[in-house]
Formats: structure tokens, sequence, C-alpha cells
């Protein structure tokens, strides 16, 4: 298999540091070698390749950024590139880690009491322990705040009942982070796989993201120690909080995608005669997608780059994330779309990767935070007004209430 020459058009590899560099390169290795060789056979049997998680861990992929307990304490451009490696070999390899980081090692790290991080940080980062995170419910996606699952307090332990949906990594988790309404606000609680009262189930049939575990979690009166609460959580900014760092995350990861694909319509473009034996690379409406393709590609790493350094930094907004996640995700769809049309028929076989990236990216344009969802976040912050629940003006609020009245005196 040939290795991936990378994709560079205005020698954006100059702004990356050595260190930086370096472990993009260790990782794009890895995806060579290790993934793109059996992602495919994963794919289609719809099975995670779980002999990679050691290697991954081995290499001190999971929880990158941290500091403490042995681990590489990268900076954020650095984990950024690692997101992006993972993603060209597959989405749902990026997911595994993004999960295992971003939405449980950090809200561990960053919200949990001394005894929790010792206990679970190195496991996670061992690949001993899988986590995942549980926050989306089946009837509440984009309205988080609206959700059922709560906890209520018993003695010295939470009794938890409720639902969540389209978890990652949720069958194969050994803890679960698992948010609820809990004596008036939200709060962030560890249930451990076996807990009597929780249970999961999977997603089956899945077309997109199918070299994933996607699962739902179930709680029945499920008792958990109290000491299992994350004792700094206090209510929704502390889930989305995680979820900005996962957004992060999957700006990158796109991109990987995106230059995965394009790389694929470059190499098949040229090699493809047609007509007259001429390569369909020298036709013009060829070439007007590939440089399509190239021009967002390139916006999109400059666009992840200063997110990284302003992250780094510690000026990195959550709406800066949103333009990111959502751009990024959006081209990357585009791109994948344009490389299925060059490639004709071979595009939806799987010999090559193009379909597969298509279909996992139809996931990751809705899933933590819809491409609609995240104009809206931008949109308040370009003009500082909400417009996911626009208030009520005086008049509508009076004729709504009279409505309700007049119902109620049909009744």
């Amino acid at each position: 298999m040939a290795t991936f020459p990378g994709v560079d058009y205005i020698e954006i590899d100059s702004l990356f540091s050595e260190d930086e560099l370096m472990v993009r390169q260790t990782v794009r290795d890895f995806v060579d070698e290790e993934v793109l060789p059996i992602i495919e056979h994963a794919h289609r049997e719809e099975k995670f390749p779980m002999h990679l998680i050691p290697k991954m861990a081995e290499m001190g992929l999971f929880g990158a950024t941290i500091h403490e307990y042995g681990l590489p304490g990268l900076n954020q451009v650095a984990y950024g590139l690692i997101m992006q490696e993972l993603e060209r070999g597959d989405s749902g390899l990026r997911s595994f880690a993004s999960v295992q980081s971003g939405l449980v090692m950090y809200p561990i790290y960053t919200y949990g009491s001394k005894e929790q991080k010792d206990f679970w940080i190195p496991k996670l980062a061992s690949g001993e322990s899988i986590g995942c995170f549980g926050l989306t419910e089946p009837d509440f996606g984009s309205n988080p705040g609206a959700m059922r699952t709560n906890a209520r307090r018993d003695g010295d332990s939470w009794i938890l009942n409720g639902a969540k949906s389209w978890i990652t990594n949720g069958s194969i988790a050994d803890v679960a982070v698992v948010w609820a309404k809990a004596e008036g606000t939200i709060r962030g609680f560890l249930v451990e796989k076996g807990t009597p009262g929780f249970s999961t189930a999977l997603h089956m049939g899945k077309f997109s993201l199918r070299a994933s575990v996607t699962s739902q979690l179930f709680f029945e009166d499920c008792r958990i120690p109290a000491k299992n609460l994350l004792p700094e959580t206090n209510g929704l900014k502390y889930p989305l909080g995680c979820l900005t760092q996962a957004r992060y995350g999957i700006a990158w990861g796109a991109l990987g995608s995106a230059m995965g694909v394009f790389n694929t319509a470059v190499q098949y473009s040229k090699s493809r005669i047609q007509f007259g034996g001429q390569p369909i690379a020298s036709h013009q409406l060829v070439q007007n997608k590939l440089a399509w393709m190239i021009t967002e590609i390139t916006k999109g790493q400059l666009l992840a780059l200063q997110m990284g350094r302003l992250k780094d930094q510690g000026k990195l907004k959550p709406h800066h994330v949103s333009m990111g996640k959502m751009n990024n995700v959006h081209i990357a769809l585009e791109c994948a779309r344009m490389a299925r049309d060059i490639l004709g028929a071979n595009g939806i076989s799987d010999e090559y990767p193009i379909i597969r990236h298509m279909l996992n990216l139809e996931s990751v344009k809705t899933y933590e935070g819809t491409h609609d969802i995240h104009n809206l976040i931008i949109g308040e912050a370009v003009t500082g007004i909400p417009a996911y629940n626009p208030p009520m003006s005086a008049q509508a609020e009076k004729e709504a209430s009279e409505r309700r009245a007049a119902e109620a005196a049909k009744k």
C-alpha cells in the first residue's frame, strides 16, 4: 500500500513545529500500516477493530494533552493532527479516540475528584479501560437541557433512571460518564459496567460509522455510590464544555477524511484513461472538482490551525469551534461526493475509501452538534441574539394565553 503523501498546497507544513510534524508522521505511518489494510473488512462486518486499542494506547493517543500520569502533554495542534490522521483511516477510529480523550478522560480530569482521577485516568490512557459519554437521549439531541434522565440522592447513593442513545463505545465501555438532572441542575456521574440496573443495547443496521460501536444506555433504578458523582459538575455548561473538546477534534478529523478522498480522486483521475487515450484528469470538469476540493481543504487547514493556536493560548471560544466543526465537516462531505463522481461506478465500491468516508461523514455532520445548530451558535455570536428558543413578544404571549384559556373552556 502506497504511503500517504499528505495534502499541502500552500506550504502549511512550514507553520507546524518539528514536534507537531513528528507526531503527525507517527500517526500517519500507523494509519497506513495498521488501519487501512483492515478497515474495509471492519466496515463490512460492522465491527470495531479492538486489536488497535493497545497500539493506540502505546503511542500515547488517549489523553495526549494531559501532562500528568505519565501522559505526553502535547499541545492542541499536535492533538488535532492526531485526530486528522486517525480519521483519514476511518471516522469510527477517530470517534473512539475522541470519546476516550475528550469526552471521558477530559471530564474526569477536569471535573473529577482526585480519587476518580487517580483510578480512571491511567486505566483509560493505557486502554485497559474504555469509556463512553452519555448525554444524547432518544427524544433530545440538539436540546440536551430537556433530558429526562434523572438522579435522586438516597443515603450514600444516587439512583439513576432514564435512557441515552447513539452513544459511541457504549456497549464496550467499562465506565460511562452519564449526565442526569439532579436536585434542580445537571450533574455528571460515573457509572461502571456491571452495575445493577445499568444495561446497553447496540444500534444495529447502521449504514454509517459501521466500524464503530454505537449503543443505547438504560438506567432502571441504577444505584451508584455517592463518590461516583463528578463533584465539580453543576449545570449544562459542563457537558457542553466536554463537547467543545470533542468538536475541536472533529474539525481536524474531517480534514483527514477530505484529504483521503482527495488523494484517491487525484490518483484515480491520472490513471483512468478515456476518450482518445487521455487520462480523465486532463478534462476541465474533473479539474474543476479537484480545484474546489484542494481550495476548501486548504482553507479548512488554516481554520483548524488557528483554532489550535488559540486553544493553546486559552483564547478559543465555543463559537470558534462551531465554525471549525461545521465548515470542515461540510467541505469534507462535499469532497467525498465529488470524489465519488470522479471515480464513477468505482466510487461506490469499497475497493476505494470514497463511499465509506461519505457514509461516515453523513453521521459526523449531525453528531455533536448538527450543521444547522452550529450555524445558530455562530449567528448568536455575531448578533448577540439567540435563535434556539426566541422569547415570545408580550402580544404573542398574551394571544397564546388566551388560546389556552379558550381550549380549557371548551373542555
